[in-house]
């Protein structure tokens, strides 16, 4: 394993372990293994390293709900994101300090162009890869560039966001999936 994986690998752990506020480049420096230059010279500055390994860590959330989402072919797209949200939910309290992590680089970002412009890039990411599942989705060869498969990656990202901060302020007001799964198809219920 080279520098920039050793670097990564200790980012991610300090990001659970201390939160990204707090974590100083000697912090890095010594959970890697590694030296202060190699933090400049793969990531440009130590936040760089940070929001690098926050991007990974999106990359893997958004993967493993993308399997869930697409597991069954036959699954219409509402029940694809109920699905989806219910398993988000259900994973929720063994990500939480990395939550708790990403809201604290979330408030930093309105201070920090570099950080905010990384922040963004991770959720047109995340839209751009859920837009694609939107389309597989729905079918009928709609592009994932469809403005109706970028709005719906957009909502689908706003409810698991909105999930989550909900979770993290008060674990036991957030229904649990089964529940959300039940409430989403009674209100598609009542619209019909």
């Amino acid at each position: 394993m080279g520098h920039r994986e050793q670097l990564l690998a200790a980012a991610r752990q300090l990001l659970e372990d201390k939160g990204y506020a707090h974590i100083t480049a000697r912090d890095l420096v010594a959970a890697s293994g590694t030296n202060l230059a190699s933090i400049g010279y793969h990531f440009g500055s130590k936040a760089g390293l940070l929001n690098a390994a926050l991007g990974v860590v999106f990359e893997e959330w958004t993967t493993q709900l993308a399997t869930i989402a697409m597991a069954d072919p036959d699954t219409s797209p509402i029940e694809r994101a109920h699905l989806t949200w219910a398993a988000h939910l259900d994973s929720l309290s063994g990500r939480r300090a990395l939550l708790v992590s990403f809201v604290e680089a979330l408030a930093q970002a309105d201070r920090d162009p570099q950080l905010r412009t990384q922040l963004a890039e991770m959720y047109a990411t995340t839209r751009r890869r859920v837009a694609s599942l939107v389309a597989a989705a729905l079918g009928d060869d709609v592009p994932p560039d469809d403005p109706r498969c970028t709005a719906v990656a957009s909502w689908v990202v706003a409810v698991c966001d909105g999930l989550a901060m909900q979770w993290m302020l008060d674990p036991t007001s957030v229904p649990a999936g089964a529940h959300l799964m039940r409430g989403l198809a009674d209100l598609r219920a009542i619209s019909e």
